[in-house]
């Protein structure tokens, strides 16, 4: 890394699944004036790496947002920064050093951090989309769109708590949404006063704002919602005399229940919410294509209480009622993904409640069957999936990924120029089969470098070992996306939990999209694949 006169992140410049990232927010009327002394042009080289291509916008802050390039890298990247540097610096500079060391897919990647005194600035991936708070321009979003952006979020805020910290800026000009379809969280900045759970309410804010248009939190006005390409205030939520505002059902016809009440009860302050890591796979259970009955029969989600709390109704908006507690709890499902998160943060086992509740369709007054724990699963066989080649010679070695040796696996070749495969292939892959239809309750993939980014995919078919065959085993897959992916260890593990309890799996596909940088080019290895199930 090019020296300068304070600190630097040394070892993100690997990272990036978004090929693009933008800063979502825009400056508000009120936001500080930024310093003009020493403002940087367009041309201009930041730290003999960057250089300056476009002034996009002012954030909240008063912070200066640019287009810039890596010159080394040849990629598009983000440039934000801040006059002075220095003290005045310090929280923006902490916070892009620790989001730094979270990598998930929905997490806009951080590539560098350094103070110059007279200014500093942070480098991170740029996005091609737009924020929440401008796609809502257009109007309100379906309830399925809606439930894949709050799944997103509360899939990346899983990530950010998994290490101990917490975001402190979750809002809809955070929230961005490129153009190819994903959902990325930026700017985390928390100040002290913020806390996991005022990460996981904050979710709340942004389904609202999806569904309704409206903001529900006149307290807190939305941030860049005045300013920026003339647009009007962003309105507040429709209230009633007391100030309790409407429910999302109440503002626009077409909200299933169990996602108008899982909204509310964010918001309720009396109501404990769940930790990110369940309300995320609760919201992953939810979030399904639309031809498989999108939430008709998906059942309710609310948040769990003491034991022998009496439920407490609370009149809402247009007589909702809710219980402060719990109207049930969450499925058996649920219990193997605290397993797997326990497991990666490092800590004892939790303990499930002795009790599930029966499931929507269990007889009355029966009791739902006990959770089966989890174990190692036996791989029978792996082959490597390569769509995109002629050559096909980068498919010996699938054998070590499941032999138990950690020091050797399979590798792709190095690729040059670019992270995705030198932009000759989409992507290559580890296929598995576990030999018979099995219970997963989570899979774990040790790699050999940070920064690659992946999906676990799964299919019922099992196709030639040929090109051809690789293709259509890929399209079948690519429709089942399983799994909320975590990483840590400086990237090189990847966890995948929050499967379904109810679905069995036989065949699954790791599949890597972007590879890390590594002696000049870019390659990957697989070291080890490890499925816990039953």
């Amino acid at each position: 890394m090019p020296s300068s006169a304070g600190p630097s992140i040394d070892t993100i410049t690997e990272g990036g699944r978004v090929t693009q990232v933008g800063e979502g927010q825009e400056a508000e009327e009120s936001a500080p004036q930024v310093m003009t002394f020493g403002a940087p042009t367009a041309g201009e080289i930041l730290a003999e790496r960057y250089e300056l291509v476009e002034h996009i916008n002012n954030d909240s802050a008063g912070r200066l947002v640019w287009r810039g390039v890596d010159v080394i890298l040849r990629r598009p990247v983000a440039v934000v920064l801040r006059y002075p540097g220095g003290d005045s610096a310090t929280e923006m500079l902490q916070g892009a050093v620790a989001a730094s060391r979270v990598i998930h897919p929905n997490l806009v990647g951080v590539y560098d951090a350094i103070d110059e005194a007279e200014r500093a600035y942070v480098v991170r991936e740029w996005v091609d989309g737009q924020s929440l708070r401008e796609l809502i321009a257009d109007g309100p979003l379906d309830p399925a769109r809606a439930t894949t952006i709050g799944n997103a979020v509360a899939s990346a805020l899983a990530a950010v708590h998994a290490t101990g910290m917490v975001h402190g800026n979750v809002h809809p000009g955070t929230v961005m949404i490129s153009d190819d379809g994903r959902v990325v969280l930026a700017d985390a900045r928390t100040d002290g006063a913020d806390s996991q759970q005022s990460d996981v309410r904050a979710i709340g804010g942004v389904l609202y704002f999806a569904l309704t248009g409206h903001w529900p939190h006149a307290e807190a006005p939305l941030r860049g919602a005045t300013a920026g390409h003339g647009r009007a205030a962003i309105p507040d939520a429709v209230r009633d005399a007391a100030g309790t505002i409407a429910a999302p059902r109440q503002v626009r016809a077409g909200v299933p229940a169990y996602l108008d009440d899982l909204t509310m009860d964010l918001l309720d302050a009396e109501i404990e919410p769940p930790s990110s890591d369940v309300l995320a796979a609760e919201l992953a259970r939810l979030d399904v294509p639309a031809d498989e009955q999108f939430l008709e029969n998906a059942g309710p989600l609310r948040f769990a209480a003491e034991t022998g709390e009496e439920p407490s109704p609370l009149a809402a908006a247009g007589g909702r009622k809710v219980a402060i507690g719990i109207a049930g709890l969450l499925a058996v499902a649920l219990v193997g993904l605290l397993i797997g998160i326990s497991t990666l943060r490092g800590g004892d086992d939790p303990k499930p409640s002795p009790v599930a509740a029966p499931s929507s369709n269990a007889p009355v007054g029966e009791a739902a069957p006990a959770a089966v724990t989890a174990g190692p699963l036996k791989i029978s066989t792996a082959r490597i999936i390569d769509p995109d080649s002629k050559s096909r010679d980068e498919l010996d070695g699938a054998e070590k990924v499941h032999d138990g040796n950690e020091d050797e696996g399979w590798e792709t070749d190095t690729y040059e120029n670019r992270p995705n495969f030198g932009n000759l292939k989409k992507g290559m892959g580890v296929w598995i089969d576990l030999g018979s239809q099995r219970t997963v309750k989570s899979v774990q993939v040790i790699l050999s470098a940070r920064g690659a980014s992946a999906q676990l995919l799964a299919g019922a078919s099992d196709q030639p070992s040929t090109s051809s065959g690789d293709k259509t085993l890929v399209a079948e897959y690519q429709r089942t996306r399983i799994g909320q992916p975590f990483e840590e260890h400086e990237g090189t593990k990847m966890t995948f939990n929050g499967f379904n309890a109810d679905q069995k799996y036989r065949y699954l596909l790791f599949w890597i999209t972007e590879l890390p940088e590594s002696d000049g080019g870019y390659r990957l290895g697989v070291q080890e694949i490890t499925v816990q199930g039953s």
